[in-house]
């Protein structure tokens, strides 16, 4: 279906949270997450079905959602970062977190490893194997460390959940997003070296410049928070405390940008810093309740407008090889993390299975790689494969993570 006259940004946007929060509500209607509902409302306003919503439109003037979500989803994964109730889990999120990143790079980079010759085609002349699968290898299991903390935390506040399983979920996919920002870096030396030569490898690009970017972000972060900390005593209610929570955590995502840092470091920092520093806090983090269901349903249903299935065809094989491995090693890793550090049995058995979303930090991560020019015989290739698992994953992981909840009985509102 095409349509006879133009969407303009202003007028999908309307689309976006109006069908979407209709196919929200249908689908709690059938015992589903809401945020499934806005995913496959998406899908049907996009490209691959009834093509309301141009994929210019899509990938131009609506990217502000995606920058506006992932900038609340950060403050708000930093606020639920108190140290009062991370301390008794504090060793659980070190162990869990690091094996579970560790499983879902080993897992993704050796199943592409030797999977991918056989079944993912390269258009690309003469192929070298240390060339072209092996450092696209390395770098797909270094993007799958991210976890988004939008899906995941739509479902923890849509069932109220509260617990052991939800607290160290939380710290761990805080810190996946860290992992994964190092990783990337060390992935990006580590295969450009094997592309132009071991003589390639620069300590800067594989240390210093990661490390930068974290201390800087978090600095920045503690610094807005301080503003904020101070800006919120002028408001004389919860509207007008709002529009001052929702103005700095824009305004820092901002200035993260042009200082290139990281938008959600910086926003998470600007959350754990408010949290435990700020002696009455609750009213900073429970004023966003007013916007939630905005923002979730644009978000999400904009998530699901990026399907395009000519681009599942083109790398479909690879997709299917990055979910299955980046799955395997977050649910081994995860129970081998909790069986280290003694967590409860019900996070052992099902924290797994919470670390299945993933979005805007990977496809970030990845469309840097793929502008890097030593990658650019397979660059294309990654973008598609990174894409299709991400659409994929935001359709099965929402259940999953609700799943993983309610077994837990963390859950405090009935589906």
């Amino acid at each position: 279906m095409h349509t006879n006259f133009e969407i303009n940004p202003v007028l999908a946007v309307g689309i976006l949270i109006i069908i979407g929060y209709l196919g929200g509500m249908a689908a709690k209607k059938v015992k589903f997450p809401r945020i499934s509902g806005y995913i496959f409302i998406g899908m049907l306003l996009g490209v691959s079905f009834l093509n309301i919503i141009s994929q210019e439109v899509i990938h131009g003037g609506l990217n502000i959602i995606t920058d506006i979500t992932l900038g609340i989803i950060a403050y708000l994964v930093g606020g639920s970062m108190s140290i009062d109730s991370l301390r008794r889990v504090r060793k659980d999120i070190a162990w869990i977190s690091f094996f579970e990143a560790l499983g879902a790079w080993i897992f993704v980079t050796f199943i592409i490893l030797f999977i991918g010759p056989l079944i993912v085609r390269l258009n690309i002349e003469d192929i070298i194997f240390s060339q072209t699968y092996l450092p696209m290898a390395i770098i797909l299991g270094a993007v799958s460390l991210a976890t988004a903390p939008a899906a995941t935390i739509a479902i923890i506040r849509e069932y109220k959940s509260r617990g052991p399983l939800t607290t160290i979920l939380m710290g761990v996919v805080t810190l996946d997003d860290a992992y994964a920002i190092i990783g990337t870096a060390i992935a990006l030396s580590i295969a450009n070296a094997f592309i132009m030569g071991i003589e390639s490898f620069s300590v800067y690009q594989l240390m210093i410049t990661p490390l930068f970017e974290i201390i800087g972000s978090v600095v920045i972060g503690a610094i807005f928070a301080v503003a904020l900390m101070g800006m919120s005593r002028f408001a004389p209610n919860k509207q007008a405390l709002l529009a001052i929570v929702f103005g700095m955590i824009m305004l820092s995502a901002g200035v993260a940008k042009l200082l290139r840092l990281s938008p959600l470091l910086v926003n998470i920092a600007m959350g754990f810093v408010i949290v435990n520093r700020m002696s009455y806090n609750k009213d900073m983090f429970l004023v966003i309740d007013d916007i939630e269901d905005l923002i979730f349903a644009a978000f999400f249903t904009l998530a699901g407008a990026h399907l395009n299935l000519a681009i599942m065809r083109v790398a479909w094989t690879l997709s299917l090889l990055i979910i299955i491995g980046r799955f395997s090693g977050k649910l081994v890793g995860s129970r081998l993390g909790a069986s280290i550090s003694g967590a409860p049995p019900q996070v052992k058995k099902y924290l797994g299975f919470g670390l299945l979303p993933k979005a805007g930090v990977t496809l970030g991560l990845i469309l840097l790689a793929s502008e890097i020019p030593a990658f650019q015989g397979f660059g294309e290739v990654m973008v598609n494969g990174v894409l299709g698992s991400v659409v994929i994953n935001e359709l099965i992981s929402p259940p999953l993570v609700k799943f993983a909840i309610f077994k837990a009985g963390e859950a405090t509102v009935s589906p």
